[in-house]
């Protein structure tokens, strides 16, 4: 089976990742996120250069990782978009070098379905069609998925804050620190879920079923712990960082299991940095089991971005036949998930 080295760069992570059919054979990441955490978000300037000095060393590691030669490998994999232009303009622009330098076919490829078609390199070949639920920093989204290599439909998105901005947001507020999904986690598992009733956007029966909205839930967190300081009352911090997570995922699982009712899909893949939420997970095998939905859902290193999940769908472009891309490929930031492969 061919060899493919995948380049991901869209955001803080430089991954960079080497598959062989649904087998990963190495996955190494150089991660910026220190050099953000003083600014309570990522930079797009610091991400940037930070992936110029990360891109060789990490490639280096990946192929020692795999035991193998840059001369092994078969073809090269590159986000090309969704992303910050800055940061994905640099794997690109590596990805190219590559490819020229072996004489290999190029792929860019969706950010999006890459976070779908990673979970095939734990649990085999994905069942077609399945529902996805995406959810990281940049992007809540609901995609039905015929086929993850060329036919992917977008349910529902995010119109505001995405889920895993509000994570970081209300971090700041509780002064947990940056990145907030994981500390906000932690924090809940000491806490009340029920203890605060914080609002769940888009739910009404007016609303967009399959769409998702989190800045309201963000600032009701801020206004309550305002409220609470101002009147001299302790914050209890594991209360509110519990009942803001239930609110997100309560909202999350709901339209999930929603979806896959009623498009007749008996499998939900859950995928992005949220999805190694706790509380997540556990909700969404709840209300899945109770409907008959089997979960799938990445380990969490394979959740947040990596190369593997960049080598992965490119080892299934190259599998179907599809065509290399152009050397003249563009860094799309805004790149949409129903162009898979540009």
């Amino acid at each position: 089976m061919p060899i493919v080295l995948g380049f991901e760069t869209s955001c803080d992570e430089t991954g960079v990742g080497i598959v062989r059919g649904n087998e990963l054979l190495a996955d190494a990441v150089a991660t910026s996120v220190d050099e953000h955490a003083r600014f309570g978000g990522v930079v797009p300037e610091v991400a940037s250069r930070a992936h110029l000095e990360a891109m060789v060393p990490t490639v280096h590691r990946a192929l020692e990782t795999a035991g193998l030669k840059l001369a092994d490998v078969d073809a090269i994999a590159v986000t090309a978009g969704p992303g910050l232009a800055g940061a994905l303009l640099v794997g690109v622009a590596a990805a190219k070098g590559y490819a020229l330098a072996l004489d290999k076919p190029l792929y860019g490829v969706n950010h999006l379905a890459a976070h779908v078609c990673v979970d095939q390199l734990e649990h085999g070949p994905l069942p077609e069609p399945c529902m996805a639920l995406l959810v990281s920093g940049g992007h809540s989204s609901l995609l039905l998925v015929p086929d993850v290599t060329s036919d992917i439909r977008p349910l529902g998105s995010t119109v505001d804050d995405a889920a895993g901005e509000a994570f970081d947001k209300v971090a700041r507020v509780l002064g947990l620190g940056f990145p907030g999904g994981p500390l906000i986690d932690r924090a809940a598992r000491e806490g009340d879920g029920a203890a605060i009733a914080f609002p769940r956007g888009l739910t009404g029966p007016r609303d967009a079923p399959f769409d998702f909205s989190f800045s309201g839930l963000k600032t009701a967190v801020a206004r309550w712990v305002e409220a609470r300081e101002r009147s001299g009352q302790p914050v209890p911090v594991a209360d509110v960082a519990a009942s803001f997570q239930e609110a997100v995922v309560d909202v999350l699982t709901r339209k999930a299991v929603r979806a896959c009712k009623e498009n007749g899909v008996d499998h939900l893949l859950i995928g992005g940095g949220v999805a190694a939420n706790s509380r997540l997970r556990a909700l969404a095998e709840q209300r899945a089991a109770d409907q008959g939905i089997r979960v799938r859902v990445p380990r969490p290193k394979l959740c947040t971005d990596n190369g593997a999940m960049v080598a992965a769908l490119g080892a299934q472009l190259v599998a179907r036949g599809a065509r290399p891309s152009a050397l003249d490929l563009p860094a799309d930031s805004s790149m949409l998930i129903t162009d898979v492969l540009v």
